[in-house]
């Protein structure tokens, strides 16, 4: 080769060179986009999906929880029923299992939906007595519970620095406590509630590996069943409390507007799950943790805006130290499972986050 042969050869390299660096240059913003657009649609559907659930349950004029709650369950099977039609008319577009009602199936998931129940039920009247400000740290224990619950039930025993995650979380849950205390809107009421939300969402989490089986490890399939057999355990629960009455004599029975905003509220229920899945898929389970500590992080200070509201520094403190030490407690987690010698794929760590999140991360 001659020396304007090499010459042509050089520039010619040098030219596909810069080519393949600006093709992956391209690759690397459209990824970084794509994330970008992700976390931003679980952020605004869950924040958003928060304060919709706080203004449902809020209404002065309709003290009906467990009817909010029922009503939100019914939307989420309609819904599945659509995704399920489109999915057959889309195939290539939607994808999402076709489910059809096993009276068996439904039978073995019904611990579980008795544990969903609790969980979804608690939570929410958890956030119709504390307000979405002081939602994170009255909701704040489900970590705590995780590892009690999973040394008691499971045998499983926890390493000394997750241990000490949960003792972060238990001085800021405390001195959350009593810093709400000090401003005179504590509700005890609401604690309690948060406290057996978070114990409930613990059990969720442990049932939800049992059932797993029984519906093929789909999560939409379980969210399927569970939310059928929580229309049915309903229904008496709601004659019980005396909700039918009170529904009666509600006066906007008959708004469009009401109705509207109650089944926003389903949407964006069902879309929680959607949204969680599709931000584990494009960033990493640890990532989703973390945006979503995140997450709640904004959502309090948005709650505090809207509310006008003054807190002290030892409030703020209390909600940083639970949502480090709740940060912390995966990072701890996660360095602890790759130095395990079979590591838990992805899907199936997206399995375990899916089931707590409506009643953990999503609210």
């Amino acid at each position: 080769m001659n020396r304007s042969q090499l010459k042509r050869s050089n520039i010619l390299r040098m030219a596909l060179s810069g080519s393949g660096t600006m093709e992956h240059g391209e690759t690397f913003l459209l990824r970084a986009v794509r994330i970008g657009a992700v976390v931003a649609l679980y952020w605004f559907v869950s924040i958003t999906m928060v304060f919709l659930n706080n203004y449902l349950l809020d209404n002065q004029d309709l003290d009906a929880p467990l009817f909010v709650t029922f009503y939100q369950c019914v939307v989420t099977v309609g819904l599945c029923w659509l995704m399920q039609l489109l999915s057959k008319l889309c195939p290539g577009l939607i994808d999402f299992p076709s489910v059809k009602f096993d009276v068996k199936t439904s039978r073995e998931v019904l611990p579980l939906s008795i544990v969903f129940i609790c969980m979804i039920t608690f939570n929410n009247l958890c956030l119709k007595y504390v307000g979405v400000a002081f939602y994170t740290v009255g909701r704040s224990l489900s970590t705590v519970f995780n590892v009690l619950l999973s040394y008691v039930v499971l045998k499983q025993t926890t390493s000394f620095r997750a241990i000490l995650c949960c003792g972060i979380i238990l001085g800021g849950f405390w001195l959350g406590v009593d810093q709400e205390g000090m401003t005179g809107s504590l509700s005890w009421t609401g604690v309690f509630f948060g406290v057996v939300a978070s114990a409930c969402v613990s059990l969720n989490a442990i049932y939800t590996k049992k059932v797993m089986p029984a519906v093929d490890g789909n999560i939409w399939k379980l969210s399927y069943y569970n939310n059928i057999n929580a229309c049915v355990l309903f229904l008496p629960l709601i004659i019980v409390f005396g909700e039918f009455g009170r529904l009666a004599s509600f006066s906007r029975l008959t708004d469009l507007g009401f109705w509207s905003m109650m089944t926003l509220g389903g949407v964006f229920g069902f879309a929680i799950g959607y949204v969680t899945g599709l931000q584990i898929k494009f960033t990493s389970p640890l990532t989703h943790n973390v945006s979503g500590t995140a997450k709640a992080c904004a959502q309090t200070v948005i709650a505090v805006v809207y509310n006008s509201s003054s807190k002290s520094l030892l409030w703020w403190t209390s909600n940083m130290m639970v949502l480090g030490g709740s940060s912390a407690y995966t990072w701890v987690k996660s360095l602890e499972m790759k130095k395990t010698p079979h590591r838990v794929p992805q899907d199936s760590a997206r399995e375990k986050l899916l089931p707590g999140e409506k009643g953990n991360l999503g609210v």
